[in-house]
């Protein structure tokens, strides 16, 4: 097959472990931060420079190749990673967030205001509802260009194998953290449905496109901020079996409470098997990521790097800054101190400082080398000091300081 996962070290107070995955296309050391790519490409950066911050494998999004330039031209050119010029290991989400996003209207959040009352018809201020679900998947209208679409487990499946990646993730429904409890039931119930259905057809397609490097299929779990259904979609995934086919690993999806942030991935760890590696879907903040890890998570994905780096924000050490601020005019030192990746062995914040100003294109491009370039080296960080026992001490010691001298702007 192609796919396997080893657990080679283990904390010895909580779940946290590294490991490797193993797939058709490289090794995957654990725990690892996975750059985000969404239509073939991480914005402003070459997948070179991808490959010089360390990351070790690249996620692009079902939902967005569908759409442009289409599941079977990327097919046709060999799969995704061939398609876009990335040698390494390989992952496409599957449209769900999309689903959650068209539908409500909410970007990815952890700490949602969830103090009024529960609407299972919310929906963010300003935007129209673009997507309904039903039983049997979603019909949605193109962020593009209006055109009318319908996604089902099976469709979502077909252009996952299309699209050709290493890992790719079951359709799930993402609720908000504003949906009532009775929809939430509904939604793990059918997003339990809907895996069957992708476990059917994965098996199928596998069958049929002989000759093609093994795809490892992840199910999602959801539930929302409530235990008895975050552990109850655990159980049911990792014993669910489809015509001999099983999930090779499983996502940690769905919104998520911040504060419990650590918590809710305890209760699905607890209920998931110790041999199958675990991706939670969009974390990138370092108070999350220490959480996820000491709680036994594997894997994770964010834009928020790339995303805040377009708009001149800049992580460090002691915190995150905005370059483009008049503090950094005449600062002629790197974007942080110390700091390996290409753009602070070459420039100065006054430079970025003066990108940004002028809207250069480039300013873009060197923001979002250092701070994809800062999230890999954290989470490598965290997988060393969990290998010889400072994991702790990292924790402490690498947020007292990120957070005590926060500048957020």
């Amino acid at each position: 097959m192609s796919f396997s996962f080893d657990v080679t070290h283990s904390l010895d107070d909580a779940p946290g472990r590294a490991g490797v995955i193993h797939t058709p296309h490289g090794d995957i050391e654990t725990p690892a931060f996975i750059v985000v790519g969404t239509k073939a490409t991480v914005k402003a950066v070459l997948p070179e420079s991808v490959a010089d911050t360390g990351a070790q494998a690249v996620l692009a999004n079902a939902y967005h190749l569908y759409l442009q330039p289409g599941s079977d031209i990327v097919d046709e050119a060999g799969g995704l990673g061939r398609f876009m010029n990335w040698p390494g290991p390989t992952f496409t989400d599957s449209g769900g967030f999309q689903v959650m996003s068209l539908g409500a209207g909410f970007k990815k959040v952890l700490a949602m205001d969830t103090k009024g009352m529960a609407d299972d018809d919310v929906i963010a201020e300003g935007k129209t509802r673009r997507a309904h679900v039903d039983d049997d998947g979603v019909t949605f209208k193109s962020h593009l260009d209006g055109t009318r679409h319908r996604f089902t487990p099976e469709v979502s499946m077909r252009i996952q194998h299309e699209l050709g990646a290493d890992i790719m993730f079951a359709f799930d429904e993402l609720t908000t953290l504003m949906n009532t409890r009775e929809y939430q039931e509904d939604s793990v119930e059918r997003t339990h449905a809907w895996a069957v259905r992708c476990l059917r057809e994965h098996a199928r397609l596998t069958a049929e496109r002989v000759g093609k490097p093994y795809q490892a299929l992840f199910g999602v779990i959801q539930g929302a901020q409530y235990e008895d259904l975050r552990r109850r979609a655990s159980r049911d995934l990792a014993s669910l079996e489809v015509d001999g086919q099983r999930f090779d690993g499983f996502g940690l999806g769905g919104a998520l409470e911040k504060q419990n942030l650590g918590r809710i991935i305890g209760w699905m760890v607890d209920e998931l098997p110790e041999d199958k590696p675990r991706h939670l879907l969009g974390i990138s903040e370092p108070d999350d990521l220490f959480a996820a890890v000491e709680m036994g998570a594997d894997t994770f994905d964010c834009v928020n790097p790339s995303r805040v780096a377009r708009n001149a924000a800049i992580y460090t050490a002691d915190g995150r800054y905005n370059v483009n601020t008049a503090a950094h005019r005449r600062s002629f030192i790197p974007l942080e101190d110390g700091c390996d990746c290409y753009t602070c062995t070459h420039y100065t914040r006054a430079y970025l400082h003066h990108l940004f100003k002028a809207k250069e294109m480039l300013a873009s491009t060197l923001a979002t080398i250092h701070n994809e370039r800062f999230t890999v080296r954290l989470v490598d960080q965290m997988r060393l000091t969990l290998k010889d026992g400072t994991f702790g001490a990292f924790r402490s010691e690498f947020l007292g300081r990120f957070y005590a001298g926060r500048r957020v702007s």
